[in-house]
């Protein structure tokens, strides 16, 4: 059983409705992927760096992570075309509802010093990206086996028409924006 899925489909979509004031159910924005992305720069310098996230990112997401290359060479980074430098990994559907609930009840509240997410880091069209410092906030991934600290991005592409109505809609499922609680929505 899916749970933010089944928030969705028996909360959300009515509370939504009632706040924006949609003609029908298929108005209301919903999720269309999550894409997690991990910048691993030092790969460059050896290989093990690329494998150790690769690992890290397939044990945080239940999915083998594709492989991004660089588009251009970079002198000053001592970078070449078709270098290894990044991994990325798009959830849809169930595995996407799973990793946003795993995020949200276990990850951020894992975060050191957190104070909120920042509300404004939407791209004016509904999608949210939010960072994290290190991935050993996941309860998959064991602090004593992590070789170095790996930092990540975290991209949630909406169906929202607006930042408001996508803050609206995460803020339901419990993000936990600056400012913003429960109470007020």
């Amino acid at each position: 059983m899916i749970r933010l899925k089944d928030l969705y489909k028996s909360q959300i979509i009515e509370q939504l409705t009632k706040e924006f004031g949609y003609k029908n159910r298929m108005a209301v924005p919903g999720m269309k992927k999550v894409v997690v992305s991990m910048g691993v720069g030092r790969a460059t310098e050896d290989k093990k760096y690329l494998e150790a996230a690769k690992n890290d990112l397939m044990m945080i997401t239940g999915l083998m992570p594709a492989v991004c290359k660089a588009r251009k060479s970079v002198s000053n980074f001592k970078l070449r075309e078709g270098d290894k430098i990044g991994l990325k990994v798009t959830l849809r559907g169930d595995r996407m509802y799973e990793f946003m609930d795993r995020l949200i009840n276990l990850a951020i509240p894992r975060v050191r010093d957190f104070r909120g997410l920042n509300p404004k880091s939407f791209d004016g069209r509904g999608n949210y990206t939010m960072g994290l410092t290190e991935q050993s906030v996941f309860p998959e991934i064991n602090p004593a086996k992590v070789e170095f600290q790996q930092g990540m991005d975290i991209c949630f592409v909406t169906t929202a028409a607006t930042n408001d109505e996508a803050r609206a809609m995460l803020s339901l499922f419990g993000m936990p924006f600056k400012g913003l609680t429960k109470d007020n929505d």
